[in-house]
């Protein structure tokens, strides 16, 4: 397979080598066995930018592998939450994780962030809460979660997501439903409970859950309310916007870590640690958003809602063949359910 995908590449390489030696040709008179390696050294800088835009359009072009690659960090996410047990502290890592995502996105969008100050300033206040609630509670209650139930779990009720959201919307807006999106909640919730209730129906009858499974539930509802407020955001560009909340989510971010020092449960990244927090500022903070965005510019917001739906699929494969966890029949089944009710929730009306 490696081969395979080595001889593809130097045959995109070749074509795009091919290509532009017949246009030098055709531009010059000559043959077109002209010798690529006796080009001036302004044609080799052309040639390699022709190279470049080719390896650019299979790649930050292709609207499915942008999705898929965010869907597959975001699922890490629920690993590298686990991974951070006892090697970093939840507060210390989502301090950590927005420094650090701040720190990339300002220096970049600082200019655009000044052109359009005047445009964000009047929802300046409904952003603070978007970045505390949307960013900060929800990343706290999730790596809180994560030291309480496996990540099999979290990637699942995280998956059901658009249904509280579907959920929100119908009790904030009067957003009207079908019998079918109905239909789709009820499944939803019911593999919500199967997770939460491990399977079991003794569980369930005695409101025995998981506690970490109650907090991963608390914390879709923080980042449900977060997604109903970007309906009225302020009109400017993707990047910009997210580059201004990871700078409020970590000014809001303190209080958090504050408490855990004043409590001395505070715990800095050991050398693992550190690779997680790296992770989880890098992948499922900043590149999924910003492949999320190209995404949604290539193919409309639609169809990239619907990668979202393999959140909780990366998630179930990467903890059972990365941390080693089980994957039962109830997690199988709550999955199943999980799936057809966001494929259910999300059908709309014909004409």
């Amino acid at each position: 397979m490696t081969f395979s995908i080595l001889e593809k590449i130097q045959v995109i390489i070749s074509n795009s080598i091919g290509t532009y030696t017949k246009r030098m040709d055709f531009a010059s008179g000559r043959r077109s066995d002209t010798d690529v390696c006796s080009a001036t050294p302004s044609h080799r800088k052309i040639l390699m930018f022709a190279i470049a835009k080719r390896f650019g359009d299979l790649t930050y072009g292709n609207a499915y592998l942008m999705l898929a690659l965010t869907a597959l960090f975001w699922g890490g996410n629920t690993v590298a939450g686990r991974l951070a047990v006892g090697e970093v502290s939840p507060m210390v890592v989502v301090f950590l994780r927005w420094v650090i995502v701040a720190g990339i996105l300002l220096p970049f969008q600082w200019p655009r962030i000044r052109a359009e100050w005047s445009v964000m300033r009047p929802y300046f206040p409904r952003m603070v809460l978007m970045a505390a609630f949307g960013f900060v509670g929800f990343n706290s209650l999730f790596y809180i979660a994560a030291t309480q139930t496996t990540a099999v779990n979290l990637g699942i009720i995280q998956g059901s997501m658009p249904v509280f959201v579907l959920i929100g919307s119908v009790l904030a807006f009067g957003t009207k439903t079908r019998l079918l999106q109905v239909a789709g909640i009820l499944l939803t919730l019911v593999g919500v409970t199967l997770i939460a209730a491990q399977g079991s129906l003794d569980t369930l009858l005695a409101l025995a859950v998981n506690p970490g499974d109650g907090i991963m539930l608390t914390a879709c509802v923080l980042y449900s309310g977060y997604t109903l407020a970007l309906r009225n955001r302020p009109l400017v560009s993707g990047l910009t916007f997210f580059a201004v909340l990871s700078a409020i989510s970590a000014v809001t971010s303190i209080p958090g870590l504050v408490f855990e020092l004043s409590t001395g449960t505070a715990q800095w990244p050991t050398q693992h640690g550190w690779g997680v927090v790296l992770y989880i500022a890098l992948f499922p903070s900043c590149l999924s958003q910003i492949f999320f965005m190209r995404g949604v510019e290539l193919i409309g917001p639609a169809r990239a809602g619907v990668f979202i739906n393999l959140v909780p699929i990366f998630a179930a494969v990467l903890a059972v063949s990365i941390l080693g966890e089980p994957f039962e029949w109830h997690h199988g089944t709550a999955l199943a359910l999980v799936l057809v009710g966001i494929w259910l929730s999300e059908r709309k009306a014909k004409g």
